[in-house]
């Protein structure tokens, strides 16, 4: 900062510094919060945690007997900057998305959020 203040330093320049700084800086951190220790990896695997656990869920389902009793739909991995939402929030969601679907499937994030993730 003292090669900006002493004009050796363009603002340009340290916008783009901070701008590409490591994800796991204090300002991304400080930004982004919680979410900045998650990569795009990380989002991926915890989606196919969470498709998986859903595929294990609708197979039971389907291979259980009329008499049995069918198992509670699996809950998705927690993601930063999901609150924990109240289980009647979850059934509305559950309903707005089709009675198969559990909570937080099928809801799709805004385009402005993933603009907002990928910077």
């Amino acid at each position: 900062m003292l090669d900006w203040h002493r004009g050796e330093l363009s603002s340009r320049r340290v916008l783009a510094l901070i701008k590409h700084l490591p994800r796991d800086s204090a300002v991304q951190r400080e930004l982004h919060g919680e979410a900045a220790e998650w990569s795009i990896t990380d989002h991926l695997l915890a989606a196919t945690v969470d498709h998986l656990a859903v595929a294990n869920w609708m197979f039971v389902c389907v291979n259980t007997g009329e008499d049995g009793d069918t198992p509670e739909a699996p809950k998705p991995v927690p993601r930063p900057g999901n609150e924990d939402e109240d289980e009647d929030e979850g059934r509305e969601g559950a309903d707005r998305n089709g009675p198969n679907t559990p909570a937080g499937e099928g809801e799709g994030v805004s385009p402005h959020a993933i603009a907002r993730f990928f910077g």
